[in-house]
């Protein structure tokens, strides 16, 4: 995009200096003369004035228009390899306006006239802005060039020293991902589902061998907390992007595991927003309708909006011995509003309420070590119920060209009421002994994050200072009860009765609350040397105070841990798209657990050194990333049997090679592939684990994806398809015992046309029975074939 502008410019410039040499040598004639570039154009149906935009943002052509030419008016979807013209003419086709090439090459969208006698209107132009991808926006394909996860600033993923993958809103509708972890299945690095089903809502992800679902949730910019049963759930149909940061990420973001950060963008107020209405059935008697409606609430355009909303019923793939299936519903909903008065300030507003309830979830029953294919609860107990909302905003003022500050506020809340039921002891010959349980959990979080940014530079050195403040404090409030022991029916492996009547738990096991504060102060700079050498110096210092209350027996407990984390990294622009970088990072987490001496234990560290290389050739259509990295744990928890006590004397390495492609081949032809090797150790342990591997880590991911694009004929048909590879994990600390590797197949069909898209997703195509894992002595079955059709409905 940018020759062909610098090549219109030049011509321009030639023209008007040799144009007083001759009258036949000027602009319009030297126009007529340069063929017209073609472009791989890929535009789904939305409105006339989105579509320009779009159009613009894929050529670089400028496209003028009328606003009162293209208001109201939609344009079907147009792909191919085509030059801008030629797209533009499809776009208007049928719309009663014609276009009109200018002497420097733009395009001039005109009311087309009745017959050749009429006159021609006077002409009018709005400006379509080519398209700039932001961090907190949409990326347009599945390539991202820029990210807000790495260094709390819209940077250029090839500047920033670490490990950064970008799932956006395009590829999360091509694969149809119903939940973040069936988003981030092709993504190195991330291991998903690695406890098989789970229809809770609960993200079991390992990240370089690491555990993530604890403290490594981002959303917008702010950590969400969890408690015993809480784990915020997120629909993905909210969501403008997935970023996946690998390795610590402490001193942007705080108490996160040394493994990574999975980072959700919401999708927020825009101008060019889509207005869409979605349904969707499939496997398991899904039904699901979902709404996205957008835009301008003023004339101006200064005032923004968009409501998203979402309702979900359907069974899932947990059957019991009676044919009862486990089921799934789901409401949410998420209006948010954007204020712009004035160019330097921008305030944006957003609200999500959501409710899951979660029927028949249960562990399968394991005897002699071998599956039974029994779940030890029964459908008429079990159930699940959580309610979420959240409230906040994001306030940015640019005060000058230098500084700009920015303050991101949440309030977030849930509950969840949980009935479950445990094993209640060893199997007594067929016969399994059980205990019905009650679950009463609340969580209340408020985050904030203050900063302020400053560019400035001088002479062949520029820097991009952030300096902020975070603060964060959640509160829990858990009560556990359980059914009066033996109580509780048992489990007749050899003739399951399912449906029976279950007692009250309402005797009060578990009662209380915990508090936890954090305040962080952090700097960071990114300072970059003749546009050559970017280095990227942070530190932070966190201070974080847990209260703890045992109502049951009136004990209250307080611990304070301070922690200082730091980051350092250097990348070289080499040209070309080139950046080799190489970096260290700290991350650290707090346990709010004793020794048996009553000592608090101390935060976990993470320490990481990581050389790479990220090439992303000019056209912005392809990216190639290599990582290496060496990352340790410390201050793991370890049983010493010597003792018969836990020490925090374990330490956890994780080195490994990682590899990512995200590129077109060929016209209307996207590939992504990604492969991750990584050795975890236990290097530090007082027990049998000592040198073994952690268990669900498996030492090998790969997966590769096509998605094509047909043209001619068969234009608005697509189609894709992906590979998954899962490498073996061991099952126990000793590591005697293991789960197979597996590998899965994935398809997807798409037709657009005008204004509607209907796709067919199918993850397992082949249906392949596998396991996920046998933590444990477990059973954990993986993903049965699914099949989601959806059709879209774009206005």
């Amino acid at each position: 995009m940018l020759f062909s502008t610098h090549q219109r410019l030049l011509t321009l410039a030639l023209a008007a200096a040799f144009g007083s040499l001759t009258s036949s040598y000027h602009p319009a004639a030297l126009a007529q003369q340069q063929p017209a570039q073609s472009f791989d154009i890929k535009l789904p149906a939305q409105t006339l004035s989105s579509a320009l935009a779009a159009l613009s943002s894929q050529t670089g052509v400028q496209v003028f228009a009328a606003g009162d030419l293209v208001a109201g008016k939609t344009a079907p979807a147009v792909s191919g390899r085509l030059n801008a013209r030629q797209a533009l003419d499809r776009l208007l086709a049928g719309s009663g306006l014609s276009a009109q090439t200018s002497a420097s090459g733009d395009l001039t969208v005109h009311r087309a006239p009745a017959s050749l006698d009429e006159g021609t209107l006077p002409e009018v132009k709005v400006r379509a802005q080519a398209f700039r991808e932001e961090a907190l926006g949409p990326v347009n394909g599945i390539v991202a060039g820029r990210s807000v996860s790495g260094t709390k600033t819209d940077t250029a993923l090839l500047e920033v020293p670490q490990s950064i993958s970008v799932v956006g809103r395009d590829e999360l509708d091509a694969r149809g991902a119903q939940s973040v972890m069936e988003a981030l299945r092709y993504v190195p690095g991330v291991t998903v589902d690695s406890y098989g089903v789970e229809t809770r809502g609960t993200e079991w992800a390992l990240m370089r061998g690491f555990d993530a679902n604890d403290t490594s949730t981002l959303v917008d910019g702010l950590r969400l907390a969890q408690s015993t049963w809480i784990n915020f759930q997120t629909e993905t149909y909210g969501l403008e992007r997935i970023e996946v940061l690998r390795g610590p990420a402490s001193v942007t973001y705080g108490q996160v595991e040394a493994g990574g950060t999975i980072h959700r963008i919401s999708k927020r107020p825009s101008v060019n927003a889509l207005r869409e209405v979605e349904v969707q059935t499939g496997t398991y008697g899904r039904k699901q309708i979902a709404a996205d409606i957008g835009g301008a609430l003023n004339a101006e355009g200064s005032l923004l909006y968009r409501l998203v909303g979402l309702a979900l019923d359907t069974d899932n793939q947990l059957k019991f011995a009676n044919g009862d299936r486990g089921g799934n519903e789901r409401v949410y909903f998420a209006p948010s509003l954007m204020w712009t008065p004035s160019s330097s300030t921008t305030l944006t507003l957003r609200a999500e309420a959501q409710r899951n309830v979660s029927q028949g979830f249960s562990l399968y029953v394991v005897r002699n070590g071998q599956n039974t294919g029994l779940l030890r609860g029964d459908p008429k107990y079990l159930r699940y119920e959580q309610d979420q909302s959240q409230l906040g905003y994001q306030l940015e003022h640019r005060f000058n060209e230098t500084w700009t500050l920015r303050q991101n506020v949440r309030y977030a809340q849930s509950s969840v009421d949980n009935r479950y039921i445990n094993q209640a002891g060893a199997l007594v010959g067929g016969s399994l002994p059980r205990s019905a349980r009650h679950g009463d959990d609340s969580l209340r979080q408020t985050a904030m994050d203050t900063h302020v940014q400053a560019n400035f530079g001088h002479g062949g050195v520029t820097h991009t200072l952030l300096a902020g403040l975070d603060w964060n404090d959640a509160r829990t409030d858990y009560k556990e009860f359980h059914a009066v022991p033996g109580t509780t029916p048992a489990l007749n492996l050899d003739a399951p009765a399912y449906g029976v009547v279950f007692p009250s738990a309402d005797v009060l096991m578990t009662s209380r609350t915990i508090d936890t504060r954090q305040l962080g102060l952090y700097l960071q700079d990114q300072i970059k040397f003749d546009q050559r050498w970017v280095l990227t110096l942070g530190g932070r210092d966190d201070v974080v105070k847990t209260r703890s209350h045992n109502r049951r027996n009136g004990l209250r407990d307080s611990q304070r841990d301070h922690a200082f984390s730091g980051r350092a990294g250097l990348s070289y622009l080499a040209g070309h798209g080139v950046v080799p970088y190489i970096s260290y990072a700290e991350s650290f987490v707090p346990q709010n657990l004793k020794t048996s001496a009553g000592d608090p234990y101390k935060p976990t560290r993470g320490k990481q050194w990581e050389i790479g290389v990220k090439v992303q050739p000019a056209d912005g259509k392809s990216l190639f990333t290599a990582a290496w990295f060496d990352l340790t744990k410390t201050h793991v928890e370890t049983y010493d049997p010597a003792i018969d006590d836990y020490l925090q004397t374990g330490e956890i390495r994780s080195k490994g090679l990682e590899l990512e492609a995200k590129t077109r081949l060929l016209q209307g032809l996207d590939l992504h592939g990604a492969y991750t090797f990584n050795s975890v150790k236990v290097t530090q342990s007082r027990n049998t684990d000592l040198g073994k591997t952690p268990i669900q880590v498996p030492r090998q991911l790969a997966s590769v994806g096509l998605d094509y694009a047909l043209n001619g004929l068969l234009q608005g048909l697509s189609f894709g398809a992906g590979l998954r590879y899962v490498g073996k994990r061991y099952d126990d600390a000793a590591n005697t015992k293991t789960t197979a590797s597996f590998t899965l197949v994935d398809a997807a069909l798409r037709y657009e046309h005008q204004h509607w898209r209907f796709a067919l997703n199918v993850a397992n195509l082949l249906d392949k029975q596998y396991v996920a894992s046998r933590a444990y002595g477990g059973y954990y079955p993986g993903a049965e074939r699914s099949l989601t059709l959806s059709a879209k409905y774009r206005f």
